[in-house]
């Protein structure tokens, strides 16, 4: 801060005349002070006026409630009390949101206890909580039950008034995705279709044998779907089971599967290729450090013995890396001039490609080879229905356009699987393609567009969604620590069928809205609230609201505090001991 002063006149204006009429010239001293701002991150600390009670910060709105509108009232209530406005209109503003909450109808009829079912099954399903992590969260925030046994009989509760099958109100021609899942050596089966992902069946079984796998797809046909055909592994009891429960319908050796094993040996001779360049390196390191002749010429034979490894390690992964992008391309659905690939051409460029990698001379791909060539039948069928697809579209929409929207396709459905630029050149090059196929049509082009896309969707050569499905469940069967029950199962199939993708191809769609196609009316919670109360109410007898108040069960072993009492209908704490009897139950078994 700096002080200056000096002397200044100032004329006096008529508002200061003298006795005689005559102006005169005042002589005044002022001071000018110059205060420098600090420089940043100095700043004014806030500080809470202690004299300012709630109590007086009440009155304060209060007053400001009152009189608004009226002009000069905010300034004299802030001069009043020594405030800004700005802290004024803050107050008022928080006064004014807390009485909308507190008087709406919304905030009238929600329970306490009521809140508390959305939470939980939001900290479950959407955040992968634990129940003991759950237990820990409610009892930080003081909310009551906080128990973890009053969590579990609660959860499952819910999980009791949910299905494992979905049910379909008519007949629905599907195509099948089939795996098993292990929590413990607990085999847990499940089937999903492949375009909107939802799980049709969650089966916690006591082994995979072929008839458990039958009884599994029976329960889906009993419940109005039938099957097109099956993408799977080669589980044994799986491929089985679905052969009996459907003899005639298709069955699909996943490609994942299938080539799995030869892309796991590429890995692992690239990390020995640069492994040999490391020996390579290490040899030059030390044939430079090398003094003596005698040393010069060990050093020298090792490096040259080092060399030659290392050409030969990366010569053979680079062979080895070039014929496999050769077979990802031959198994690609579409060539690159837009015509679906034939059954016969597919075995006969898959043959080839074995030949030449049988020339490696490699036991482990020779293993492998073997295999792949005794499989070959069942890993060329889908190219047989995309022979008769083919067939069919052309008799629709002239051949041209169609090679130009299968090329669009093509380029889509690599967009899905690529990243960074590689998804952006996907990207142009489906829209390139389909600007030629409108150029090429007289007419609309998407009524056109959707037929072929959505019939090369149909064309399915492997169950890699299916793995995906698996990949989501697996972090609740962790958190489960070994407790998965039937009910946990049930509770996140509701959760994934009818929760929207966050990102991908499906965004802002639930599985079950791209299954049925009809769009879901409100969330997952308030949907599988209202199913459960739903159920609740037909298993007690109850008519009349569609909507009871659940609330949080208590531990059996627990005696209720009067203030916890639970209010929830009697047909819930009645699913609560059923649930906790057979718990027991199996307890004594095993």
């Amino acid at each position: 801060m700096f002080q200056f002063s000096e002397t200044v006149q100032i004329p006096v204006d008529s508002f200061h005349a003298t006795s005689g009429g005559r102006k005169m010239v005042m002589t005044h001293e002022i001071h000018w002070i110059i205060t420098i701002a600090p420089p940043r991150g100095n700043t004014m600390k806030f500080i809470r006026r202690p004299d300012l009670t709630p109590q007086t910060r009440i009155d304060i709105v209060m007053l400001a409630w009152l009189n608004q509108g009226v002009y000069g009232k905010m300034t004299q209530i802030a001069k009043a009390y020594r405030i800004s406005r700005t802290l004024l209109y803050q107050l008022l503003l928080a006064a004014t949101v807390q009485l909308d909450v507190l008087f709406s109808d919304q905030h009238r009829m929600q329970s306490p206890a009521a809140s508390l079912e959305p939470l939980a099954l939001l900290l479950r399903l959407e955040g992968n909580c634990s129940i003991a992590s759950i237990s820990a969260i409610f009892k930080r925030l003081g909310y009551q039950p906080n128990s973890v046994g009053h969590l579990s009989a609660s959860f499952q509760a819910y999980g009791q008034g949910l299905p494992s099958t979905l049910s379909m109100p008519s007949q629905t021609a599907v195509f099948y995705l089939g795996d098993e899942i292990f929590a413990l050596h607990t085999p847990i089966l499940v089937t999903i279709e492949p375009h909107s992902t939802a799980i049709l069946r969650i089966e916690l079984a006591a082994n995979r044998s072929a008839s458990t796998w039958k009884a599994h797809f029976d329960t889906l046909q009993a419940h109005h779907f039938s099957s097109i055909g099956l993408a799977s592994d080669r589980g044994l009891g799986l491929v089985a089971g679905y052969r009996e429960a459907h003899p005639e319908a298709l069955w699909v050796s996943d490609q994942f599967h299938e080539f799995h094993d030869l892309f796991t040996l590429r890995s692992q001779w690239e990390r020995k290729a640069y492994g040999a360049i490391a020996k390579e390196d290490d040899a030059v390191r030390k044939f430079h450090h090398a003094k003596s002749e005698s040393n010069l010429r060990k050093r020298l034979l090792q490096y040259e013995q080092a060399q030659q490894a290392c050409e030969q390690a990366m010569a053979r992964y680079d062979q080895l890396d070039t014929l496999l992008q050769l077979l990802q391309e031959a198994l690609q659905l579409c060539t690159s001039q837009g015509k679906l690939r034939t059954k016969a051409g597919v075995s006969s460029e898959l043959t080839s490609l074995f030949h030449l990698l049988k020339e490696m001379e490699d036991a482990a791909l020779d293993k492998i080879l073997q295999l792949l060539q005794a499989h070959l039948d069942d890993i060329i069928v889908p190219y047989q229905q995309a022979e008769i697809m083919y067939a069919q579209l052309l008799a629709q929409v002239p051949q041209h356009i169609l090679e130009a929207l299968s090329l669009a396709w093509h380029h889509d459905h690599l967009s899905h699987q690529s990243q960074g630029q590689q998804k952006h050149y996907h990207h142009f090059e489906r829209q390139q393609w389909l600007d030629v196929a409108d150029g090429l049509l007289e007419q609309d082009i998407e009524p056109i567009q959707t037929l072929v896309f959505d019939q090369l969707d149909s064309i399915i050569r492997a169950s890699s969604l299916v793995e995906m499905v698996n990949g989501l469940i697996r972090p609740y069967l962790h958190s489960c620590k070994g407790h998965v029950t039937q009910e946990m199962l049930n509770l996140i199939m509701f959760y994934h069928n009818h929760h929207r993708y966050k990102s991908g191809k499906r965004k802002g769609k639930a599985p079950i809205e791209l299954l049925t196609g009809q769009a879901l009316q409100s969330d997952w919670v308030d949907l599988l609230l209202s199913q459960v109360a739903a159920g609740h109410q037909v298993a007690c007898g109850a008519s009349a609201p569609s909507r009871a108040s659940l609330e949080l069960l208590p531990h059996p072993l627990e005696r209720p505090r009067p203030a916890q009492m639970s209010s929830e209908p009697a047909c819930v704490k009645a699913a609560a001991d059923v649930s906790n009897a057979s718990t027991r139950q199996r307890d004594k078994a095993a």
